[in-house]
C-alpha cells in the first residue's frame, strides 16, 4: 500500500509548501454532489481531504458539522456508503484521505474489519475523536487497527504530559486544534498557536496541523507561518448548507483564496 500522507508532507518539505487539509462530511448533501466537492477540493490544490463519516451523535462538532452530517445521513448515507464514495473518489484521484469520525460507527462496523476495509477502499489515515490512544491500548478489540495511519488531536489545554504521549503516538500527522471548543468557524484562530506547535514538535518529528476557527486568507496564511498545514473544515462545509444545488462551485469560489494564501512565499525573515 502506497503512504500517500508520508510521500505528500515530503513533497511539501521539499518545496517549502505548507499544507491545505479541507473537511466535508461524507455524502452532504448527497452522494454524487459530495464526491464532486472532494473532486472540486483536490483539482483546486488541497492536500489531504478529512471525510467525515455522518453520525447522529457528534458530541465534538459544531451546529454546523452537526447539521451536514443530518443532511447525509437523510440522503442515505451509511458507513459502508461512504466506503463506497472514497472508491469512487480513487478512480480519479490520488489526493490522501483521512476519516474523521467517531468510535461508535467503526465499532458497529468491526474495528478491525473497518481499518482493514477502508484501507482497501483507498482511504489512508483516521481520526477518531473519542478514542484516546491509551484507552484502546488497554482494550484488545480496539488494540488491532492495521492500515490506516491514526492521526492525533491536541488542544491548547492538553497538559504536557499528555500532548508528549499523543505527539509520540500519532503518525501522518497531528491534528492541532486552535482554540478550544466544538468545531465551528465562529472565533478566530488563537494568538498562541506558535507556541502550541513548538510544544508539540520537541516531541515528534510528524506534521503539525492547525485546525478550528480558520475561515478567511488571513488567518490560513497566519497559520500557515507556525505550522506544517492549515484546516479547514466548518467554513467549508456551510458553503454545502447554503448552496445545496450547486455546491461544489461555492466550495470552489471559497476554498480557492484560502488555498492560495496557505500556498503563498513565506516572508524572510
Amino acid at each position: 500500500m502506497s503512504d500517500r500522507l508520508s510521500a505528500t508532507f515530503r513533497q511539501l518539505r521539499e518545496t517549502n509548501t505548507k499544507a491545505f487539509v479541507a473537511y466535508i462530511a461524507a455524502g452532504d448533501p448527497d452522494f454524487d454532489k459530495s464526491l464532486e466537492i472532494m473532486q472540486t477540493l483536490a483539482d483546486l490544490g488541497s492536500d489531504i481531504i478529512e471525510l467525515g463519516l455522518p453520525f447522529s451523535d457528534p458530541l465534538a462538532d459544531g451546529i454546523v458539522n452537526q447539521l451536514a452530517a443530518e443532511r447525509a445521513l437523510k440522503s442515505g448515507m451509511t458507513t459502508t456508503r461512504a466506503l463506497d464514495l472514497i472508491r469512487r473518489f480513487r478512480e480519479t484521484h490520488q489526493t490522501p484521505l483521512v476519516l474523521f469520525t467517531y468510535l461508535n460507527p467503526v465499532f458497529t462496523y468491526g474495528f478491525e474489519k473497518f481499518h482493514h476495509d477502508a484501507a482497501a477502499a483507498g482511504a489512508d489515515g483516521i481520526l477518531l475523536l473519542d478514542l484516546p490512544p491509551d484507552e484502546a491500548a488497554r482494550n484488545t478489540d480496539l488494540a488491532i487497527g492495521a492500515g490506516l495511519k491514526h492521526i492525533r488531536l491536541i488542544a491548547p489545554t492538553t497538559p504536557p504530559e499528555r500532548v508528549r504521549l499523543l505527539a509520540r503516538s500519532s503518525e501522518g500527522f497531528i491534528y492541532a486544534l486552535s482554540r478550544t471548543g466544538v468545531t465551528g468557524a465562529h472565533g478566530a484562530p488563537s494568538a498562541n498557536i506558535a507556541e502550541l506547535v513548538a510544544s508539540i514538535k520537541a516531541h515528534t518529528d510528524v506534521p503539525v496541523c492547525v485546525g478550528f476557527g480558520i475561515s478567511t486568507p488571513e488567518q490560513a496564511a497566519m497559520v500557515a507561518a507556525v505550522a506544517d498545514g492549515v484546516i479547514v473544515g466548518s467554513a467549508i462545509v456551510k458553503q454545502v448548507e447554503l448552496n445545496p444545488q450547486h455546491p461544489a462551485a461555492a466550495v470552489r469560489s471559497f476554498a480557492a483564496p484560502l488555498i492560495a494564501a496557505v500556498k503563498a512565499p513565506l516572508p524572510e525573515v
